[in-house]
């Protein structure tokens, strides 16, 4: 392994401090001009759509809320940079010796093009559960969801009609769970 070639690091810091962590860092490397050294730090986040109460939520998470990945060089004026930035407490590694990621490792987590966001929609029912409906033509029905189909933006809920089982496909803001 090459001294020179910059690796990702992972580093721990306090919670809700790592975007601050992160901009710290940054800033110190532009002042210090350890850009070679210093090449990426980034905090992974996913935009989540959370559908409750008739109303979609959008917000952003972090995928690994306390921690900052950082690709560097690793050498003791970068160590020391990165260990000295307030609201970091360490590497991750045993006695907080800093280990690289591993090339599977980095292209699991997809920190080679964290440019775009991790986007993604939750509802507040699985498959399974009841639920009523709150959509004009069923309004106030109840029924189990059958499937959910967050590509599409659609449940299917199995509703009693007549004595029978139907199927019926709904936006998924026009559910609720029942208490």
């Amino acid at each position: 392994m090459s001294n020179n070639e910059p690796k990702w690091y992972v580093v721990h810091t306090y919670s809700g401090y790592e975007k601050k962590v992160a901009s710290n860092l940054e800033t110190t490397v532009e002042n210090r001009g350890f850009k070679e050294l210093i090449t990426d730090v980034c905090v992974p986040i996913e935009t989540v759509t959370e559908i409750t109460d008739d109303k979609p939520k959008t917000v952003e998470r972090k995928i690994f809320p306390g921690y900052v990945f950082i690709k560097m060089v690793m050498t003791d004026d970068t160590w020391y940079i990165v260990r000295n930035i307030r609201g970091c407490t360490g590497f991750v590694g045993p006695s907080s010796k800093p280990i690289p990621l591993s090339d599977e490792e980095v292209k699991a987590m997809g920190l080679e093009n964290q440019s775009e966001t991790a986007a993604r929609i939750e509802v507040a029912y699985k498959v399974g559960d009841r639920v009523r409906i709150k959509d004009d033509s069923f309004d106030d029905a109840e029924g189990t969801v059958e499937f959910i189909d967050v590509q599409n933006n659609t449940v299917r809920v199995i509703v009693q009609m007549f004595g029978q089982d139907t199927p019926v496909d709904l936006a998924l803001n026009k559910v609720e769970v029942l208490e």
